[in-house]
């Protein structure tokens, strides 16, 4: 109850704000308690006269209480907006992402918190943290505009060539807001049909957080296809530029993971704990680069190898997961019903050759799609989501397609986002003809009342595609012209 007394909605505020608007202005104190701003004399920074600071306490929906700041000085004009988070503070940093497809995208909200970094990959351009913000996609699009086109004439002159990208920078992001010089009332009444229409440019917002203090707007609900929410956890350096983290305990954290390890690793008998560590090249950028790998028992499975390859010339990354153990007689069929939160939480193992189905929602990935991965089920849903949102009808030709088809597929990714929060139960099917895929059992070694597990005879079709038809293991000693027959 304090913290809504305190902290009321904005509609709380605008009712409240209609109550006093009529009536005369006062310096009695329960007048002044009345007033939905609470407003504080403060020094202007230009001219040195007296200002005034007005400062709003509100909470926004499924975000968290802020404070709105506007000050303004009657003696020079000068003006400045800004917001603070006065919520405590979040324990991960989060990553908003946003595909803007539709006019009506361009008037979701943004918070912008002093730690925010802005990234619109489209145009390669990265805003640094600065002040807060309370805007929305458009606004923030124009603010970017009219910074960029301030500096244009000099730069043209002393610079042509950052003139130029810049400018292009500038053309394509007055293509998205779809910016004209003439708008008359006619030009309103269109603008509000468009809301729906696809722009002109696909765009892709992305707001970085570390402190957790930046908000994103979705429509309708969290399972909103074009609008997705990461957390993670913040690191050493990003806690400490928060000031969560005195710098005095920069050595100390790295002293106690290691005094941790070590005592994890007088317990293992260090078999599995070493990692190898192969050379090769870069298929990106052809240089040198280390593919370190490692072994992994996975309890009530078999032995898996972990592998990963990082180049730090040009930062390409791949992981993969390949089997440790002899090929299976049999292939391997897992159906898991998902019923609540508790089964995103299962580690699951995809092998290469496995193909993955969700009849619910009419998905089917062939064996091959994603690889090799080793992760938990919402880690694989996460992986599926954004290799479809980020490169199926917004890139390429595929950027060009009908209103239809790109409605159906928006409907497609809503289904998904809302079986990720596990809105409604689904099933998935794991289908490995050489068995090397694995989802956990909660109850093992007891079944798992949710899961069945299924062992067939692979067909001669899928042997020869496998390449198990050709092999030969045994009679090696006919190979040998010296042999003896």
């Amino acid at each position: 109850m304090a913290q809504d007394q305190f902290f009321p909605s904005i509609g709380q505020v605008v009712e409240k704000a209609d109550g006093v608007a009529g009536e005369p202005s006062t310096t009695e104190p329960d007048a002044q308690e009345d007033k939905p701003l609470e407003e504080v004399e403060s020094l202007c920074m230009r001219c040195g006269e007296q200002g005034m600071t007005r400062m709003l306490l509100t909470s926004i929906p499924y975000f968290k209480e802020v404070i709105v700041m506007s000050f303004r000085c009657e003696h020079c004009g000068a003006a400045n907006n800004e917001i603070q988070s006065a919520g405590i503070v979040r324990e991960h940093g989060v990553t908003y992402t946003l595909k803007v497809l539709h006019g009506g995208d361009l008037n979701r909200q943004i918070i912008r918190s002093e730690a925010c970094t802005i990234e619109i990959p489209e145009f390669e351009l990265q805003l640094p943290p600065m002040r807060g913000q309370l805007t929305t996609v458009e606004g923030l699009l124009r603010d970017i505009v009219a910074d960029l086109s301030a500096d244009q004439p000099l730069r043209r002159i002393q610079d042509e060539a950052a003139y130029n990208k810049i400018e292009e920078i500038i053309d394509g992001l007055k293509e998205v807001i779809d910016e004209d010089e003439d708008e008359d009332a006619e030009s309103k009444i269109t603008a509000q049909k468009l809301k729906e229409d696809p722009v002109k440019r696909v765009l892709t917002i992305k707001l970085d957080d570390p402190s957790g203090n930046s908000f994103l707007e979705f429509v309708g609900s969290m399972a909103d296809p074009r609008w997705s929410l990461k957390t993670y956890t913040r690191t050493i350096p990003q806690a400490r530029a928060l000031g969560l983290v005195p710098p005095d305990d920069e050595a100390k954290v790295p002293d106690g993971v290691a005094e941790k390890n070590e005592a994890e690793g007088e317990v293992s008998d260090g078999r599995d704990e070493e990692i190898y560590e192969f050379a090769g090249v870069c298929s990106r950028c052809g240089r040198p680069l280390v593919t370190r790998m490692k072994k992994v028992s996975i309890p009530y499975f078999k032995d898996t190898l972990i592998m990963s390859t990082n180049c730090e010339n040009c930062g390409y990354r791949d992981n993969e997961v390949k089997s440790g153990a002899a090929i299976s007689e049999k292939g391997k069929k897992i159906t898991l019903k998902v019923i609540d939160q508790e089964d995103l939480g299962r580690d699951i193992l995809k092998s290469e050759t496995s193909g993955l189905i969700i009849p619910e929602i009419d998905l089917v990935l062939q064996p091959g799609t994603l690889g090799g991965r080793f992760t938990t089920l919402e880690g694989i849903l996460d992986q599926i989501y954004d290799e479809l949102s980020e490169k199926v009808f917004t890139t390429g030709d595929s950027s060009t397609i009908g209103n239809e088809d790109r409605d159906k597929f928006q409907k497609f990714l809503g289904d998904l986002k809302a079986i990720k929060q596990v809105e409604r139960e689904f099933t998935v099917i794991l289908d490995d003809p050489l068995a090397n895929s694995h989802v956990q059992n909660l109850y093992a070694p007891d079944p798992d009342p949710n899961m069945t597990i299924e062992t067939y005879e692979r067909t001669w079709e899928q042997n020869e595609e496998l390449g198990i038809n050709d092999m030969r293991v045994e009679c090696y000693s006919g190979d040998d012209p010296n042999e003896e027959r």
